[in-house]
């Protein structure tokens, strides 16, 4: 909408006029002093209407137009008029200024540097040979990616950097994108956050995940012996969750898979690790719905076994589903934020714990038992401080505890694991959907795992924490400490050799 007076209020009569219920609102002209968003309730018919309407007085955005950046200086001549035809030449060529300098007492050379946010490329080399055969001209910049854009186009630069991020995407696609990427600035803005570090939170989720892939892909490595014939291997990813693998003679058991994104090298990384290709991956155990624990999970031909709740979370794409916490804007969109950046593939092939216990360990109900040749598990079911749905794998017998998200041995991340958990943090206010249930659960993890601890000391043995995030672990002083050896993975050296 133009910045001026009363343009706000000529779009609100529209609305009105159709009997449209106006939701949500949004503006400031402090990000950017031309875009504003509505959310309306109205009939198809008047909705239709509506749009028509708007349409026609140019306020209605229904395209994101590739725009570029372009900075040069022109010396015009000393006389009347002179400015007056350069911009005659830009308005002309459908350019707009977003920075022009010029001070005649400054110097006598009549410079003028202008700086123009223009949509085609065709335009604007058209413009510049028009304008060097008239005057002297110094091109001092030309992006056409978008990442120069001042800030009165902020929500085009900002769907510009969000294509770079994840591909090719039509503009209804990002539209709607950036209508969710505003509620959560409004949802922030309210709670005394700054907008700016709202978009840039955002942009650096993408960033990161991206620019861990391939030869930047790497991974902190433990392998851990549970039996005679069972092995443990823990892959701390570049971003998000662990990736689990139990080697037995006759399959590989996988629990929690990592982002879809991360798919391609994790596949790498396993042979390189000797275990083999994917069809010996037969059975995937996933400890909660959030896109780093599960999904990779639909790239993988195996059957999953996950709970009632992580399938409903799934579906309904909001990791606050079947909380308190469910009506949350936040937690709905950031859902729908870190699931593209990071190539959601949901689990197809999907096998449900069943809902009603069998027995409890602690606080926490036995949904199920399974075996990993020689090695027993508990299907242990959270209380939902996390998430909804997010469930625990048990061996009390060989003393390793898989505990999703609820123990994180946090001194063993890595400074840069640690800055992309905190954007997580940031955005949703925080990773947990009911804070306190998940102290509970928190409590009663390490009072198991210390219970354990003091019945396999009579073997000489400990009982191991397999964290959601950071190393394989155990309790000494209340405190997680990671055991074993732990290499790193790097795709670049592996690749080299």
């Amino acid at each position: 909408m133009p910045d001026e007076p009363g343009t706000l209020h000529r779009a609100a009569e529209i609305i009105k006029s159709y009997r449209g219920n106006i939701n949500r609102i949004q503006y400031d002209r402090r990000i950017d002093p031309a875009t504003v968003f509505f959310e309306v309730t109205a009939t198809p018919a008047t909705y239709s209407q509506m749009k028509e309407d708007l349409h026609a007085i140019g306020y209605l955005q229904e395209t994101l137009p590739t725009l570029g950046f372009l900075r040069f200086s022109i010396y015009l001549p000393h006389e009347p008029g002179s400015l007056f035809d350069l911009l005659t030449y830009i308005t002309g060529a459908g350019a707009n200024i977003a920075y022009i300098d010029f001070d005649d007492q400054r110097c006598s050379s009549g410079k003028v540097t202008i700086s123009l946010n223009v949509e085609e490329t065709a335009i604007v080399e058209s413009l510049l040979d028009r304008l060097k055969s008239r005057y002297r001209l110094e091109i001092i910049e030309y992006d056409t990616t978008g990442e120069r854009l001042d800030d009165t186009v902020f929500y085009v630069r900002f769907a510009q950097a969000v294509r770079g991020l994840i591909g090719t995407a039509e503009d209804e696609f990002l539209l709607s994108f950036l209508q969710d990427v505003n509620h959560i600035v409004q949802e922030l803005n309210s709670l005394g956050q700054d907008p700016r570090e709202v978009f840039e939170s955002i942009l650096a989720t993408g960033r990161t995940l991206k620019n861990t892939t391939k030869d930047r892909f790497y991974a902190d490595v433990q392998r851990i012996r549970l039996s005679d014939d069972v092995e443990v291997f823990c892959f701390q990813m570049p971003g998000g969750g662990n990736i689990f693998l139990l080697r037995a003679p006759d399959e590989t058991v996988m629990i929690d898979t990592g982002y879809g994104i991360y798919h391609e090298d994790a596949v790498r990384m396993f042979q390189h690790y000797g275990l083999g290709d994917l069809t010996r991956i037969n059975r995937i155990y996933i400890t909660h719905a959030d896109a780093d624990h599960c999904g990779a999970g639909g790239l993988f031909a195996a059957k999953a076994y996950t709970h009632t709740g992580s399938l409903a979370i799934i579906r309904q794409a909001n990791r606050a589903y079947g909380s308190r916490s469910e009506a949350s804007i936040l937690e709905e969109v950031y859902t729908t934020v870190i699931n593209l950046f990071s190539h959601f593939s949901a689990p197809e092939d999907l096998e449900l714990f069943p809902d009603e216990p069998i027995g409890t360990r602690s606080i926490f109900p036995i949904l199920a038992r399974f075996t990993v040749h020689d090695i027993e598990f508990e299907v242990l079911e959270s209380l939902g401080g996390h998430m909804h749905g997010q469930v625990y794998l048990f061996s009390p017998d060989h003393g390793i505890i898989f505990t999703a998200d609820t123990l994180i041995n946090f001194g063993s991340l890595d400074e840069d694991r640690k800055r992309y958990n905190s954007l997580a943090d940031f955005l949703v206010t925080s990773v947990n959907v009911d804070s306190e249930c998940a102290r509970q659960e928190r409590k009663a993890l390490l009072e198991l795992v210390r219970e354990t601890d003091e019945e396999l000391a009579l073997h000489g043995r400990r009982c191991l924490v397999a964290c959601g995030h950071g190393a394989v672990s155990v309790l000494s002083d209340g405190r997680l400490e990671a055991v074993g050896p732990i290499e790193r993975y790097q795709a670049r050296e592996v690749r080299g050799s």
